[in-house]
């Protein structure tokens, strides 16, 4: 097979796909702004302490400083 009629097919492949992929990213644009779609937050809120003080940490943070030898 000849090497330009390669580099054609690849490209029109890639074209292909981009085109595809154009049309679904404004179809979910579409959705989300119509309120088909519901967007979720990436984490909740840490809780607050009771007495406006310093808020809680979860488990996994709470001994963050002796596993990167902070002091």
């Amino acid at each position: 097979m000849n090497q330009n009629v390669v580099i054609a097919i690849v490209l029109g492949a890639l074209v292909l796909i981009a085109a595809v992929e154009a049309y679904q990213l404004m179809s979910l644009k579409d959705k989300i702004s119509s309120g088909g779609v519901q967007v979720a937050t990436a984490g909740a809120p840490a809780p607050q302490a009771a007495g406006g003080g310093a808020p809680t940490l979860p488990s996994s943070l709470e001994n963050l400083p002796s596993m990167v030898g902070g002091c």
